[in-house]
C-alpha cells in the first residue's frame, strides 16, 4: 500500500512538502489513542532478544531514527508507534533559522538516495526546549537530540552558541550530540579537526553538568564518511581522552561515488549531502576504524546506507551498539522499522551469539 501512495502521491510532490505532510500524518496518529494503540500493535512488537544497553540506558531494541526528520521534536511519540526505539531529534540550532533557499531537497529514487542542502532549518534551542518540556510520554522511547550551529554565527562565537543551545536542551535529553559534519552550513566540518573540536566538546559537557542535576548526560559528537583515515583516528582518540560517551559514524557525503548509472544527470549536479545506499560502503568503513581504535571504552551508532535487517546486522557485527536509519525510511515506509527488527532477531538466532552485545563488534575483533 505505501509503494502505491509513494507512486501516487510522494513521487509527484516536492519532497519537502510530502516530507512534512508525512511528519503530519505520524502526530496526528499518534494524538488519537485507539489508533495509536493499534498501529503500535502492529508496528512496534516488542523481541525480548533484542533489548540493549548504551549510553547509560535501556532500549526495547538498538535501532532508531537519525536526526533530520523530526526537526522540531514534533512528532516523537508517533515514530516510537512506528516502532523506532529512539528518535534522534534536531539538528537544532542556537537562534531559529530557514536554512537554504528551496528547492534544497532531492530524491535519486533509482539509487535509493536523497540529496539535501537544508541548512539546519529549525525553530531554535529555545522553541524545542519549550515542546520537549510539555511533552507528555504516550511511548517509552529514548530521545537523542542533536545540535548545530546557527548559521550567522562566525566561527570565532562557535563554542558559545553550541553551549546555548546545550543550557537550553540537556535537562530534556536522553542524550546530546555535537553535530560538526554537516555540509550545509559554511565552515562548520572544520570544527571537526581536533584543535576545534577539544574546546568545543569540553565547553559542551561543563555546559550540560551545570544545566542537569541528578543523571548525567551522555553526550557523542557525529562525524562525516569524507574525513581522512587519519583524521577519524584523531577524533577516537579524543573521544577516548575527553571520556566522551559515543561516536556517530556518519553524516552525509559531499562524495558522488556510485551514483550516475540511473538517476537524472540534473540531480546529480545538486550540491549538498548524499544519504541512502550509496553511502554504506564507507560508512560501515568508519565504523570499522573506529572500532578497532577504541573498542568497548566509547559506544559506537552506525548510519548511513541502512537498509534493511542485513544492513543493521553488519553494522552491529562492525562495532555499532546502536544503529540508526532515515532515508529508506522514505522509500519503505511505515512498516520499515517492523521488518528491521524481525529481520534483526532472525539474524541473531542464526548466529553463533548467545545476545546481541555479544554481537558488537565480532568482526573486527576477528585476526585479518
Amino acid at each position: 500500500m505505501y509503494k502505491i501512495l509513494f507512486q501516487l502521491l510522494f513521487r509527484r510532490m516536492d519532497p519537502e512538502q510530502a516530507h512534512h505532510l508525512a511528519v503530519g500524518w505520524i502526530r496526528c496518529a499518534a494524538r488519537v489513542p485507539v489508533l495509536r494503540t493499534l498501529v503500535a500493535a502492529v508496528l512496534a512488537p516488542r523481541h525480548r532478544e533484542l533489548r540493549t544497553e548504551a549510553l547509560g540506558l535501556r532500549l526495547h531494541s538498538p535501532f532508531g531514527l537519525a536526526a533530520g526528520f523530526d526537526k522540531n521534536a514534533v512528532a516523537v511519540d508517533g515514530l516510537a508507534m512506528l516502532g523506532f526505539d529512539h528518535v534522534e531529534i534536531g539538528t537544532v540550532t542556537g537562534e531559529p533559522q530557514s536554512g537554504n533557499p528551496r528547492t534544497r531537497l532531492f530524491r535519486l529514487t533509482a539509487d535509493r538516495a536523497l540529496i539535501n542542502r537544508m541548512g539546519f532549518n529549525n525553530e531554535g534551542s529555545a522553541a524545542v526546549a519549550e515542546r520537549l518540556a510539555a511533552r507528555r510520554e504516550v511511548f517509552r522511547t529514548t530521545v537523542g537530540v542533536n545540535i548545530g550551529k546557527t548559521k550567522v554565527v562566525p566561527e570565532a562565537e562557535a563554542v558559545a552558541d553550541y553551549v546555548k543551545s546545550t543550557e537550553r536542551l540537556a535537562r530534556h535529553a536522553d542524550y546530546l550530540v555535537v553535530n560538526v559534519s554537516s555540509p550545509n552550513t559554511p565552515g562548520l566540518r572544520d570544527l571537526q579537526a581536533v584543535d576545534h573540536l577539544r574546546p568545543l566538546l569540553t565547553a559542551v559537557r561543563e555546559a550540560a553538568d551545570r544545566s542537569v542535576t541528578g543523571r548525567r548526560v551522555p553526550l557523542l559528537v557525529k562525524i562525516a564518511p569524507d574525513l581522512a583515515d587519519d583524521d577519524i583516528d584523531a577524533v577516537a582518540d579524543l573521544a577516548v581522552e575527553l571520556g566522551l560517551d559515543g561516536i556517530i559514524a556518519t553524516n552525509t557525503t559531499i562524495a558522488r561515488e556510485g551514483l550516475g548509472l540511473r538517476s537524472d544527470p540534473a540531480l546529480l549536479a545538486e550540491a549538498g549531502g548524499l544519504s541512502g545506499a550509496p553511502l554504506k560502503e564507507r560508512s560501515l568503513e568508519v565504523l570499522r576504524r573506529l572500532y578497532a581504535r577504541v573498542g568497548d571504552r566509547v559506544t559506537l551508532i552506525g548510519v548511513g546506507g541502512v537498509e534493511d535487517a542485513e544492513d543493521v546486522w553488519q553494522r552491529v557485527l562492525a562495532g555499532a551498539t546502536l544503529v540508526q536509519g532515515y532515508s529508506a525510511f522514505i522509500y519503505q515506509g511505515p512498516a520499515w522499522a517492523r521488518g528491521i527488527h524481525r529481520g534483526l532477531a532472525a539474524r541473531l538466532a542464526a548466529s553463533e551469539h548467545p545476545t546481541l552485545a555479544e554481537a558488537v563488534g565480532a568482526d573486527t575483533r576477528k585476526p585479518a
